[in-house]
């Protein structure tokens, strides 16, 4: 039975490519670089911020350079975490339908505790999760499954009462490695050249009120 619903953040519970999107644009400005267009940026916005640096200034990047632009980054972006970032369409009812069926929900992310928590924090949405596992509360990150164990621990279920939902092959993984039914949602940050079917998901959903057949199951 399931009792427990996680969420990756970026990209699956929150649509936080605009913000991303946009402070990339003002590092580029910031270096006299031509700014790129939102659609360009968004199928990158999983990947953190080194591959965003990387997709705006180029791969060939000195490591000294891209820690300094990604440092720079971080700064813009933790500037502007919660200015148009928002629920994904049809996500508010679904926690509004996982909390009034008794269920559990959180977050594991691999973006750290110093961005994640704020913009949970701002958006109201901090103090209704069970659990907030970001990329520095454990020493491994994903796909490695102990933040999702540790998110069990939080939250008090076991891993196979729990769905985990994500938008990139290493979410898929993580729920994977630690035994959780696996969903990918593909309204989220996936380039045209990623083999979903690959990833070895239990289901896809294409928005968020489908994930309610697998936590009535």
């Amino acid at each position: 039975m399931i009792t427990t619903v996680l969420f990756d953040l970026d990209g699956t519970l929150v649509d936080t490519a605009p913000d991303m999107a946009h402070s990339l644009n003002l590092l580029l400005a910031e270096n006299g670089e031509v700014t790129m267009p939102h659609e360009t940026i968004r199928p990158h916005v999983s990947n953190g911020s080194e591959a965003l640096v990387k997709l705006g200034f180029g791969d060939n990047l000195e490591s000294s350079r891209l820690e300094q632009l990604k440092k720079r980054y971080l700064e813009i972006y933790q500037a502007n975490v919660h200015v148009h970032s928002c629920l994904f369409p049809g996500m508010e009812k679904l926690l509004e339908d996982i909390e009034q069926a008794g269920k559990n929900w959180g977050v594991v992310t691999n973006k750290p505790s110093w961005l994640t928590e704020p913009l949970l924090t701002s958006m109201n949405l901090a103090e209704r999760c069970g659990c907030m596992v970001s990329g520095d509360t454990t020493a491994q990150r994903k796909p490695h499954p102990e933040p999702m164990y540790h998110a069990c621990e939080l939250i008090g279920a076991k891993a196979t009462e729990c769905i985990y939902i994500g938008d990139a092959r290493r979410d898929i993984e993580a729920g994977n490695n630690a035994d959780m039914k696996t969903i990918i949602a593909t309204y989220g940050y996936i380039g045209e050249w990623e083999d979903m079917n690959a990833w070895g998901a239990d289901a896809l959903i294409d928005e968020p009120g489908q994930i309610k057949q697998y936590f009535n199951d």
